[in-house]
């Protein structure tokens, strides 16, 4: 089929859909919708327990990621017999397909793995990313659309540990990120064809291992133009979407020039407000800036609003429901935030344990659920601005990956199963 007739069915496709991206039944990037990790609308379990669970589905191998939830099937990035594979499960957590690429390159890190970044799609295919280099676009059946590899072809990624970042789609492209100790870039493909669109420079002189970054970017309309939101090795910058020339720049987050300070947690946009976590909340040393995101050029001097040094999460990305933020830190302590201001508006904590928070926090119906690396998940009542422990459960396996929404259910993906849970067993 001729490319450009083809792109022109994808784009009318996608918009065809864009009117239910935001329903409960779709999920179709790792933070969702807005990527503010909150889903306001839908029935979701407040006590859960070993009733919570509908089904549980086995994985094939160890992965990290968070799936996506596509018009109600699953799909996710897992190994299987030690090669790079996505997977898609029906809403009875049966395998529906299962689509392998080349060699797996296994995690480094005890919580990492090979696949790391999570699955992203425009309704009419699925995108993904490996730690081997494997990029590719996978139509809803599991057919190969394109594949390619970014580490054949820009070099070896540097980062000391796992990747992390995932793709992004802007309306017509796909764009990865790789900030890493060697040549930084950001990309964009085109959805259709693989093919490679612009790619930019992104480098930065920071100090030792403040270049190696796992966030991943944010697409957003900047001043009436599509545009993407890049942060990492100490500068958050905006780029157009079209070209990806470099709009906005701001830095100056780390003056006294500290280092192996990388960045994890992607920033969340609340109206023109940039809340970025920064610093090293897990070992005391937490960073939370307030950027406004306005102006052209180097705004370093005059769009940092507020800056606090005892509040932050170095992993965890936070959730954004009513205006407000909420942050999970790496030891349990949570934190609600008025993005305005960056004052306080309440803050508590769960239980201490030795274990530490990887996965990001959901926002679903009035809770928060937030996963440790154990395998704990508690559900914590946040609807009338206050901190209430409705009730905690232990998986029996660790928990990397981000818990999202269905419909009227929460679907979790542990290291070697995935669990859909609810209140109503009969979902």
């Amino acid at each position: 089929m001729n490319t450009n007739l083809m792109r022109m069915i994808v784009v009318t496709v996608g918009l065809c859909l864009g009117s239910v991206a935001g329903d409960a039944a779709d999920w179709m990037s790792w933070r969702g919708p807005r990527d503010h990790g909150s889903q306001p609308s839908g029935s979701f379990p407040a006590e859960l327990s070993d009733e919570s669970i509908v089904w549980k589905a086995p994985l094939p191998g160890k992965g990290c990621s968070t799936p996506i939830l596509v018009d109600g099937n699953l799909y996710l990035t897992a190994p299987e017999n030690g090669k790079d594979a996505v997977m898609s499960l029906d809403a009875s957590g049966q395998r529906r397909w299962l689509t392998a690429f080349d060699t797996e390159v296994s995690g480094k890190h005890r919580n990492g793995s090979g696949c790391n970044a999570s699955p992203v799609s425009d309704g009419n295919a699925i995108y993904v990313y490996f730690k081997s280099g494997t990029f590719a676009a996978l139509e809803l059946d599991g057919t190969q659309r394109w594949t390619t590899n970014l580490v054949e072809r820009f070099g070896k990624d540097e980062r000391y540990w796992d990747h992390g970042t995932s793709p992004v789609l802007t309306e017509d492209y796909v764009v990865m990120a790789r900030m890493h100790a060697g040549e930084s870039w950001l990309a964009a493909f085109d959805k259709v064809s693989g093919d490679l669109v612009w790619k930019v420079p992104r480098n930065y002189d920071v100090p030792k291992e403040c270049d190696q970054c796992y966030t991943t970017p944010l697409v957003i309309e900047y001043e009436q133009r599509e545009s993407v939101l890049v942060w990492g090795a100490e500068h958050l910058t905006i780029h157009d979407a079209a070209t990806g020339e470099e709009r906005w720049s701001c830095g100056g987050f780390n003056p006294d020039a500290n280092a192996l300070w990388p960045a994890i947690a992607t920033p969340v946009i609340v109206g023109d407000m940039a809340v970025v976590c920064f610093g090293r909340n897990d070992r005391g040393t937490p960073q939370l800036h307030g950027v406004r995101l306005n102006g052209e050029g180097d705004v370093t001097d005059t769009n940092h609003v507020w800056f606090r040094d005892d509040v932050s999460a170095f992993v965890p990305t936070p959730a954004v429901a009513k205006g407000l933020v909420y942050i999970v830190r790496d030891k349990g302590e949570v934190d609600c935030i008025d993005p305005a201001t960056g004052e306080t508006v309440w803050s508590d904590r769960l239980f201490k344990n030795r274990s530490a928070y990887y996965a990001s926090p959901l926002f679903a119906g009035g809770r928060l659920y937030a996963i440790r690396e154990d395998g704990a998940m508690f559900v914590v009542d946040v609807s009338d601005s206050k901190f209430e422990l409705l009730s905690e459960y232990e998986f029996d396996q660790p928990i990397i990956g981000s818990p999202i929404p269905g419909k009227d259910c929460l679907y979790v993906r542990g290291q070697d199963h995935l669990f859909c849970l609810a209140t109503d067993r009969n979902l």
